[in-house]
């Protein structure tokens, strides 16, 4: 998957000329543009659909970063909810008398 779907490069004299609304118009319409400064891309006009799509690819990518951190450093060891507990000083019956943040 691509970020962008084959964009439209303008450069800033032709996004100026262009206007915000042309360029929104064509956002719209489903045509990433980027716009660009002696060449160099300096920013792109996406339609919010195509963003939400970007947004949860991240999400994704995110999400599979983690699970690879995990899975490599995982060495199978798991501690109770109960060892935990009493690493800092408690027990299920002391938690269920605890008052309520009310």
């Amino acid at each position: 998957m691509t970020i962008l779907h084959e964009p439209r490069h303008v450069s800033v004299t032709e996004a100026t000329q262009r206007g915000v609304a042309g360029l929104v118009a064509d956002a719209e319409q489903g045509s990433d543009v980027i716009v660009t400064r002696r060449q160099e891309p300096v920013a792109a006009v996406v339609s919010m659909r195509r963003l939400a799509e970007i947004d949860a690819a991240v999400a994704d990518l995110r999400d599979l970063a983690l699970v690879l951190a995990r899975s490599a450093t995982d060495t199978g060891r798991r501690t109770s909810f109960d060892d935990v507990l009493s690493a800092f000083g408690h027990t299920r019956e002391s938690l269920n008398n605890l008052p309520d943040d009310k």
